[in-house]
């Protein structure tokens, strides 16, 4: 299993909304593609402008690919990234 988390800070407040919505619309799009085992968005509520991405991916060339298929394409890239600052974290469960 390849764990990623991603850490999103919105460079503006007003875009705050926007990035919430088209993180929405990425969650189906991400789970049905292939490796996909885990991807969730979380808005926090102590910092309004920053979102917490966790996947689980079946290997991290499943998670390369993801780079090129559409939930990337059409909503993270022109939607998201624009507005904000990224730190991904390649990461490892503990206890496991």
């Amino acid at each position: 299993m390849f764990p990623l988390i991603v850490m999103l800070q919105v460079k503006e407040p007003a875009e705050v909304p926007a990035v919430a919505a088209a993180l929405a619309r990425m969650r189906p799009l991400c789970l049905a593609e292939p490796g996909c085992l885990l991807w969730e968005a979380y808005h926090s509520q102590a910092d309004a402008s920053q979102f917490v991405l966790v996947e689980h991916w079946q290997s991290r060339g499943h998670w390369e690919a993801h780079g090129q298929l559409d939930a990337i394409q059409t909503i993270y890239l022109p939607e998201v990234l624009p507005r904000v600052a990224r730190t991904a974290h390649p990461s490892m469960r503990l206890g496991v």
